[in-house]
């Protein structure tokens, strides 16, 4: 599957890597644990038409989204791809709405996370099944257990709408043996308790995401036990794993705890653009804006025409202080003078890094080539994927892969 405009840059998502993913989490979740599969914010920039329909096929029963609109989009695509409303996964409404977007929640049958009497009132009458989410320690979404959840349960009540599922968010599920986590899990507890002393039947009770099924030391029959309690099926929400990549597991024991999941996640973006041109640097001659990097000796360099406006992190620039970030780009056997202009008589032989050198601007970058023989005007170049991935981005931009798929944008 591609989103190509390959004048400047595209992404290649793998559909089989993406089903593979998904049977890993599903594995290591456990036969009684249901995964839903987040697609919210464009699939995690991996394109929500294109990732909705491809775990729908994997055999996901559930999608999560951001909001409705994303819902709209996702069941738009999974119509368009020949699945029939029969066999299309529920689509779970993550992040709230607004009192305009109800119509759109019933036309797609979307089903809404409420946690106010505010959400309830607009949806009333509507008869949609809802989930409700439990604050138990996130303080973003979710209503608080005790006088609160009780008068919310009435309010669904009384506005005809059938609670379908239970949910909460954990903080810190990829910290081994967290207390933390252990304080939310009793506080979903007294909730679930609360529930069920009402007389109510939630069909899903959830919580828990990648770090969740990856963290043997959080990840337990706590869940589905929970669930069982309520005669519901226990469900967790997996995104940033599904795309091939999981934090890793933190906290003084965290070396004692090996990690579940991740050794079998494959990224599913491939980033890639073509080199633009090719230069000649002389020893002494800078590069880039403030002339950060110095050419120690004579180099060749390619131009590609990605930048930080496409969502390559000005941090993985390269100057005289310390080395940047990379990307892969093709070798050939030979090269000369004509190779810039004259079709190449040999094939790619192989795959090497090639340096960022100088600041990452707007829209251009240069890399170093000097050591890649036969590169080409037109070649191939992997920003993003196998041999550089969006943790190799995050740790040079010291930040997380969740941010650095978000923001790549092509065109």
């Amino acid at each position: 599957m591609t989103v190509a405009i390959p004048m400047t840059s595209w992404i290649e998502i793998s559909e089989e890597r993406l089903a593979a993913n998904f049977r890993a989490i599903a594995q290591a979740a456990g036969r009684e644990t249901v995964v839903l599969a987040v697609v919210k914010a464009n699939a995690y920039g991996h394109g929500i038409e294109l990732c909705s329909p491809a775990l729908a096929r994997a055999g996901a029963p559930w999608l999560g989204v951001t909001g409705a609109s994303e819902g709209a989009r996702a069941r738009h695509a999974l119509a368009e791809a020949g699945i029939a409303p029969k066999d299309q996964p529920r689509i779970l409404v993550m992040c709230g709405f607004l009192p305009q977007n109800v119509e759109a929640i019933a036309e797609h049958a979307l089903t809404p996370v409420v946690w106010t009497p505010q959400q309830v009132g607009w949806l009333q009458g509507s008869g949609t099944a809802v989930h409700v989410e439990i604050d138990t320690g996130m303080a973003r979404q979710g209503v608080h257990p005790g006088a609160e959840l009780e008068d919310l349960l009435a309010e669904i009540d009384a506005a005809e709408l059938p609670l379908d599922g239970l949910l909460t968010h954990f903080c810190a599920a990829e910290a081994a043996h967290s207390e933390l986590t252990q304080t939310q899990q009793r506080r979903f507890e007294s909730a679930i308790a609360q529930v069920r002393r009402q007389g109510l039947a939630p069909k899903w009770v959830h919580a828990g995401s990648s770090s969740s099924v990856d963290n043997p030391a959080q990840s337990s029959p706590w869940l589905v036990d929970l669930a069982n309690s309520v005669g519901a099926r226990a469900m967790v929400r997996c995104g940033i794993a599904l795309y091939g990549y999981c934090s890793p597991i933190t906290g003084a024991d965290a070396a004692s705890v090996p990690s579940k999941l991740r050794p079998a996640l494959r990224p599913v973006m491939t980033w890639k653009t073509r080199v633009l041109s090719l230069r000649d640097l002389a020893a002494g001659e800078t590069v880039g804006y403030n002339a950060t990097f110095t050419a120690p000796a004579p180099m060749r360099l390619a131009m590609l025409p990605v930048g930080y406006a496409d969502g390559l992190r000005r941090e993985l620039s390269g100057s005289d202080a310390r080395p940047g970030g990379w990307v892969i780009i093709p070798s050939r056997d030979g090269s000369g003078p004509q190779a810039e202009t004259q079709p190449a008589k040999a094939e790619p032989q192989a795959a090497s890094k090639a340096p960022i050198v100088g600041r990452v601007s707007m829209n251009l970058t240069m890399v170093d080539i000097t050591a890649i023989p036969g590169v080409r005007v037109g070649d191939e170049v992997v920003v993003l994927g196998d041999g550089i991935t969006a943790d190799d981005h995050a740790r040079l931009a010291q930040t997380i892969p969740y941010e650095i798929l978000c923001a790549v944008r092509v065109g």
